[in-house]
This record gives structure tokens, C-alpha cells and sequence, in this order.
């Protein structure tokens, strides 16, 4: 009878020992299952995410070659602009100018924000370092100064300083290239900085918007 109830008890151990290790087996699976899992959904978002990434930076490239390789509508444009140093003033067919005879010295136009008039002559030789010249008179709006002031700041090789004469509110030039626009948000603004700011009409691409003169 003893040994009957021994045979018992074992095997109601082992039963119960391998229903413990049938249970942990299956814990194990489904923590590898579960892991797989959460890698394959991680690896799918950081591939999905690579391809969105991609993607948006090849349509930003391409938005970017258009904008440079387009016209902007209503631009004013000239061409055969004298290019000599002068040190006594000039008188400008355009205002602001776009081009002509110019000061030695360049105006600082490295994201550089002018709150007064600065000198056309210094501003010229901007632009033939391949500037973009923000101008504004007393008819703008204060909000669209501001955001082109902040567009402006954030710009390498660009300018911008009120200029009382001017005909229009606002106006954006370049090296024989000028452009009004009604408001800051026009779309025409983003592009005529991403034509012009060293654009292929630059004369001398690449020259220092720094060192110059600071006002």
C-alpha cells in the first residue's frame, strides 16, 4: 500500500512539474513572440519613417529646383548694369537700385535687419555679392516688416532697411531683379530668396557679406 501511495506522489509531482515547465514554455513563446513582434513594428515605423523623410526631402529638392528654374511673376528685370567703384554718389534709374556703379565697400548683408536708410552705393555692392535687398517704406504694414524682418535674420546674404522714396510698401530686389509684393505672405517672397539669395544673375558669387559697412 505504501509503495502505491509513493508511485502516487511521484507521479503527481512530475504531472505537476510538467505542467510548470508546459506553462513556462509557453510564457517564453509568447514573450519571443511578443518581442518580434514590437521589433517588427519598430523596424517598419523607422523604414516608413526613413522612406516619409526621403520622400519629403526629395519633394522639398525638387520644390526648390522649380523655384530657381521658374520666373517670378511680375518681376522687373535689367541687364548690361555698369559694375565700376565709385566714390561720389550715383544717380540710380531705379529705386531702390538693382544694379550700376557702386561704393569699394559693400554693405553687411549677412542677415543683416537696417532700422534707418543705408547708402545705395554700399547696398549695390551688396547685391553684386549675391544679396537680397528687403526694402519697406512708411505704408507697410508693421506685420509684414516683421515677418520679413525675421525672414531676413534667419538669411545669409540678405538685407533689409526702409526706403521712404520708394514707390510701392513693399519691394525685394537682386542683382537686376526687382520685385513689389502686397504682403509678407505672398509665395513669390520665398521664392525670389531662393532664385536670388547667390543666384545664377550674382556677378560675383561667393564675395563677402561680412566686413563691410555695419549701421
Amino acid at each position: 500500500m505504501a509503495s502505491a501511495k509513493n508511485q502516487n506522489s511521484s507521479a503527481a509531482r512530475r504531472a505537476k512539474l510538467e505542467e510548470a515547465r508546459r506553462k513556462e514554455r509557453a510564457r517564453e513563446r509568447r514573450s519571443r513572440i511578443i518581442t518580434i513582434t514590437a521589433a517588427v513594428v519598430v523596424l517598419t515605423g523607422l523604414v516608413a519613417g526613413g522612406g516619409y523623410l526621403v520622400s519629403a526631402a526629395d519633394e522639398q529638392d525638387k520644390a526648390e529646383e522649380q523655384a530657381r528654374t521658374s520666373p517670378v511673376t511680375g518681376e522687373k528685370s535689367w541687364g548690361d548694369l555698369d559694375q565700376d567703384h565709385v566714390q561720389t554718389p550715383v544717380d540710380y534709374p531705379m529705386n531702390p537700385p538693382v544694379g550700376g556703379d557702386h561704393s569699394p565697400v559693400w554693405m553687411n548683408c549677412d542677415a543683416d535687419v537696417y532700422t534707418a536708410a543705408i547708402p545705395n552705393e554700399n547696398a549695390v555692392h551688396s547685391l553684386e555679392h549675391g544679396a537680397v535687398w528687403v526694402t519697406y517704406n512708411d505704408k507697410a504694414k508693421d506685420v509684414d516688416v516683421e515677418a520679413l524682418s525675421e525672414r531676413v535674420a534667419k538669411t545669409p546674404y540678405s538685407l533689409m532697411s526702409p526706403v521712404a522714396g520708394q514707390k510701392d510698401p513693399l519691394m525685394l530686389s537682386a542683382w537686376g531683379k526687382q520685385l513689389t509684393v502686397k504682403s509678407a505672405t505672398d509665395a513669390r517672397v520665398a521664392q525670389f530668396f531662393t532664385k536670388y539669395v547667390q543666384g545664377a544673375q550674382t556677378p560675383e558669387p561667393g564675395a563677402a557679406c561680412s566686413g563691410g559697412v555695419a549701421k
